[in-house]
């Protein structure tokens, strides 16, 4: 791993230590509120849980390093490939099935023209209700 550190690492590993600690110390208060008189499962729960996000932010910032050097490595041009070449670098085409392909036989005036037809039927269906359900001549 070379030397050179950019600037931001400085400001992400103070980001991952107060993250760290944040977590840790919520995890603490809800341990002591599990041992109060009110505590309950969900508080001891909680106490479990925090110390596992505290590990996340730890583990999220050394994988963050590790692609960061990889990233590094390969953009030099004296070292080694970043990825083994006997890894597949694409999807091959035939990988997936190809999907179905469905013959459409209308012409392209078809669907105006079953437009209006829907729409007629619909004018149709208002007017057979605005008959049954006039009532203002009784």
């Amino acid at each position: 791993m070379s030397e050179y550190r950019p600037p931001r690492r400085v400001a992400l590993i103070v980001l991952v230590i107060v993250a760290a600690g944040g977590c840790l110390a919520l995890g603490y208060w809800q341990w002591t509120r599990f041992e109060a008189v009110g505590g309950n499962g969900q508080n001891l729960g909680y106490a479990f849980q925090w110390p596992a996000f505290a590990f996340f932010c730890i583990y999220a910032y050394r994988r963050f390093v590790k692609l960061e050097a990889v990233e590094a490595q390969a953009d030099d041009p004296d070292g080694a490939p970043a990825s083994n070449p006997e890894e597949p670098t694409e999807i091959p085409a035939d990988l997936l099935p190809s999907r179905p392909k469905v013959a459409i036989d209308e012409p392209e005036d078809a669907g105006d023209d079953l437009e209006a037809k829907q729409v007629q039927e619909y004018n149709e269906y208002l007017a057979q209700l605005s008959r049954g359900s006039d009532r203002s001549g009784q």
